[in-house]
């Protein structure tokens, strides 16, 4: 025991005249101290949309939770849909890519939720918030909001004209901002939720874009063997 305390005691005294000890004190502060200030600003936000209430604004804000799910699912199945009826393989494109888009955003989503473990701020802070509806347990990222900024972004990449783009993002900043009117998600809840939808729906396009041109790519390889074949 006397070998431990002398063993621990010559470790301090390397660091502390190392000035490790110190570094190491000085990085905790400052990391302990931008967290509690990015908490702070996420609560104080919150508080102040929260506070904004009536019962209107609960109607309108639980409609446009609602409607995320069945819009994001509707959207790209109608346009897949349209596509194989009219046999028209661009529509057919823009319904896979939309579809790729919201099933990569929901699986981040889901991975960060249970992975983060983040309460909800009405279980963080239950005297200052409680839930105007029903929700699931953890609340980084918002899932809602990935959704819509999937379906935004898909349209707008897919259609990028201003009567598309607008209303697109108009419905998705919205859906965010519900979220954070019924005191479900934090705002940096809401941010992650708008990056991760955004960003997904990119990458779909991306890789959907590199796929269709690899198998093109092959199609006229395999052509081209074959009309080498035909003339010798």
């Amino acid at each position: 025991m006397l070998k431990l305390d002398g063993f621990l005691k010559s470790v301090f005294l390397f660091l502390h005249k190392s000035h490790c000890l110190k570094f190491f004190f000085i990085v905790l502060f400052f990391t302990c101290g931008h967290f509690y200030l990015a908490q702070n600003a996420d609560v104080k936000i919150l508080s102040d949309i929260y506070a904004d209430s009536s019962s209107f604004k609960n109607a309108g804000a639980k409609a446009l939770s609602v409607s995320v799910a069945p819009l994001s699912a509707a959207v790209p199945v109608s346009v897949l849909v349209v596509g194989l009826i009219k046999k028209d393989s661009v529509l057919i494109h823009n319904g896979m890519k939309a579809t790729g888009s919201i099933l990569l955003s929901t699986a981040v989503t889901l991975v960060l939720k249970y992975g983060v473990n983040r309460p909800r701020p009405y279980t963080e802070y239950p005297a200052l918030f409680h839930s105007k509806m029903h929700t699931g347990p953890y609340s980084f990222p918002s899932g809602h909001t990935s959704s819509a900024f999937a379906t935004a972004t898909s349209l707008s990449l897919a259609y990028p004209k201003w009567y598309v783009i607008v209303p697109s993002y108009l419905y998705a900043c919205s859906v965010a901002y519900s979220r954070m009117y019924l005191g479900v998600h934090y705002p940096s809840d809401v941010l992650a939720g708008a990056l991760i939808g955004a960003a997904c729906s990119y990458a779909s396009f991306k890789i959907e874009k590199w796929l269709t041109k690899k198998i093109k790519n092959k199609r006229l390889l395999k052509n081209k063997h074959i009309c080498l074949g035909i003339y010798k």
